[in-house]
């Protein structure tokens, strides 16, 4: 078979082009452009028209204009730094063409006296003249400028010019490909074909089409490659053979009792969900999805005591070691006294560690907390048979297949997040697991009472503050970043703290990003024990720590987040059982948009309501406002103008597991978009 009618063509490196040599391609890679598909999947973000040719009297300044014109001039000074100039002319006037950082005989070279050249560029009109400064096109063939050209956000040494032809040659020699979808696939999308709809896309009057059938095509393809890659991975780990465990549900129940609150109906469901995966002979790996504050640490606890009746020994890992502290106690607290269980952390004393790392080889400890520290080399378990990881969402698909690898054949995987994200990239981002949802809170918690304030009614929040603290409560004043600025936010942080300390002597502490671990626990630890009322903090105040005393949260500057992120910091009170407060303090009158969406925030607790709107509202790219390293980066799709596409693919998917379909056929797609290793063995 010819390369060419073969899409490893696409995967081939840029030496296949013409016209592209070492420096090009090093600087091709810089914008990660490696093979001829990268140059196709770059994709224009706008385009210039220089399709009209305009005569020298009729240019327009400081618009880009194309003009066909008769060099007559050199000049080329002898002072270093000033520009070479061109006078140039048509019949209706002159201009002056000018190159800055440019040598004599590249502008003769582009320029030849005397003959009719096309150029295109930016006019500017200086001292009763037009110019053109370093025109972006330059060519005796006027029909290769008189056209549409697109840009694309290149790296520095890669003109437009350039990528434009590197473009063209890529397009011009693209061979055909067999179809890897369905007839009735590709009946949806107008059967057009992938080469005719990345040829459409590069086309400049189609920029932004979303609507048009081959920009539906594409994005299904780099949706349906996605959930492809998850389903694969998602069989691999089905066809681990394991020990089953036993669950013991009266032990299981007798523990329930004793809680001094009864679990939700949600709750109830996921353990269930999790008791089946571990009586399973196949691998668990197992997402458990809940809302802040939705009890998700109780029931995997639960499922911890399952495996440990079964002989088996399980780690849970958390973030921090003050989460995995509280993981600890809670433990402690609720776990039989012949369950053996142990904390390892930074602060252990090398004599601890090595005392704990041996128990744990020798299988005389059930249970063990800790934070990522507890999955090195040296660690090594007995009988592992479950590993928990708490508030790890940005673990990528990458990671959790290495995470499910090292943990062995009979080590079941619970991961955790208290990040509730809209269906379709919940879809996206955990397709290679199985999902339990958590949504009801305890009865116990009460929703918490949302409030707006402008900045300059600060006395009235203080007047509030004092009453919460005569009642004994805790408060939270969150400094969120301003800017995007460390500096600042770090500085906005302080200056409340110094303002609430005169204010409130001796009930104020202050935790920033340069607070530094060990300050940080004890500072929280101090928190939680009711030692003072106030904690100024920034952004970093830990997910997932129970304060059950703190029922008030103040955030500055709310303005600069989004729905989602709010709600996560709204989370931090309203763990206990009073009634709590969030005021959302801004700066100045809030506009409509802002309005609609605090109203949102105040009308609704539920966090997967509340992400669903903000994506709505602010796109998927990045609904928490954090950098999330496990989402998928969709170049095309989206899951808001495309909320088909992902049901359609979702739909596809189930159809073919459902009729264990051969996935050969769609090899290039894999190959071309996700390029997942951790499937490279598919035939």
């Amino acid at each position: 078979m010819n390369i060419k009618s073969n899409y490893h063509y696409l995967l081939s490196d840029l030496s296949k082009l013409k016209g592209i040599g070492t420096k090009t391609s090093n600087l091709l890679k810089r914008k990660k452009i490696n093979t001829i598909f990268d140059i196709l999947w770059k994709l224009p973000k706008s385009y210039t028209d220089r399709s009209k040719s305009s005569k020298i009297k009729d240019l327009k300044v400081e618009e880009n204009q194309t003009i066909t014109i008769i060099p007559q001039k050199y000049q080329f000074p002898r002072i270093r730094n000033l520009p070479n100039r061109v006078l140039c002319k048509d019949e209706t006037g002159e201009i002056d063409c000018i190159f800055f950082n440019s040598y004599e005989g590249y502008v003769k070279k582009i320029l030849p006296i005397g003959k009719e050249v096309t150029l295109s560029g930016k006019i500017k009109y200086f001292k009763n003249k037009y110019q053109l400064t370093n025109p972006k096109y330059i060519s005796e063939n006027a029909s290769f400028i008189k056209q549409k050209h697109n840009s694309y956000s290149l790296t520095e040494g890669i003109s437009e010019k350039v990528y434009n032809k590197i473009i063209s040659q890529v397009l011009n020699i693209l061979p055909n490909f067999e179809e890897w979808h369905s007839n009735e696939i590709m009946k949806k999308f107008n059967n057009i074909s992938w080469h005719n709809s990345i040829k459409e896309l590069h086309k400049p009057e189609n920029i932004g089409k979303f609507k048009e059938n081959f920009y539906k095509r594409l994005s299904y393809d780099e949706i349906f490659s996605t959930f492809l890659v998850n389903s694969e991975i998602r069989k691999k780990i089905k066809k681990i053979k394991k020990i089953k465990k036993e669950i013991n549900n009266e032990l299981q129940n007798k523990i329930i009792s004793k809680l001094n609150f009864s679990l939700t109906n949600d709750q109830r469901k996921t353990l269930e969900e999790i008791n089946n995966d571990l009586c399973s002979s196949t691998k668990m790996f197992r997402l458990l999805q809940g809302d802040v504050g939705s009890g998700k640490t109780i029931v995997s606890l639960l499922a911890a005591l399952n495996t440990i009746n079964s002989g088996f020994q399980v780690a849970m890992m958390a973030p921090t070691e003050i989460l995995a502290k509280q993981h600890y106690s809670l433990a402690k607290n609720i776990f039989p006294n012949n369950i053996n269980i142990e904390l390892i952390s930074g602060k252990s004393s090398y004599k601890d560690k090595k005392e704990i790392l041996e128990k744990l080889s020798k299988h005389k400890i059930n249970v063990i907390f800790g934070t990522h520290a507890i999955f090195q080399k040296k660690v090594e378990f007995k009988k592992l048979g479950l590993i928990i990881i708490d508030e790890q969402h940005k673990f990528g698909v990458n990671q959790r297949k290495m995470l499910s690898d090292k943990g062995g054949k009979n080590c079941d995987i619970l991961l955790m997040t208290a990040t509730p994200i809209p269906r379709t990239l919940t879809m996206s981002i955990y397709g290679d697991m199985d999902l339990s949802i958590i949504r009801e809170k305890p009865k116990m918690r009460k929703p918490i009472k949302t409030y707006s304030k402008l900045e300059n009614k600060i006395d009235d929040v203080i007047k509030f503050i004092k009453k919460e603290i005569v009642l004994g409560n805790q408060i939270f004043w969150v400094c969120p970043l301003i800017e995007e600025s460390k500096k600042i936010d770090h500085e906005s942080a302080v200056k409340k703290f110094e303002y609430l300390e005169k204010i409130f002597p001796n009930q104020v502490s202050l935790l920033h990003g340069k607070t530094n671990i060990d300050q940080k626990e004890i500072i929280l630890n101090k928190f939680l024990k009711k030692e003072f009322s106030i904690l100024v903090s920034t952004t970093i105040i830990e997910v997932g720590i129970d304060f059950p005393n703190a029922n008030v949260i103040i955030i500055e500057n709310a303005n600069k987040f989004g729905l989602s992120q709010l709600h996560q910091l709204r989370g931090r009170v309203g763990r206990g059982s009073k009634e709590s407060t969030c005021i959302l303090m801004f700066k100045s009158n809030l506009s409509d948009n802002a309005k609609k969406r605090i109203n949102i925030l105040k009308d609704s607790n539920d966090g997967f309501k509340i992400s669903e709107e903000d994506m709505k509202l602010r796109g998927f790219g990045d609904i928490l406002g954090f950098k999330q390293s496990g989402i998928k980066n969709f170049k095309l799709a989206d899951p808001i103008h495309n909320h088909d596409l992902f049901l359609l693919a979702e739909k596809e998917i189930k159809k073919i597991e459902a009729t264990k379909q051969d996935i050969s056929k769609f090899k290039p797609l894999i190959k071309l978009y996700d390029r997942a290793d951790i499937i490279n063995d598919i035939a």
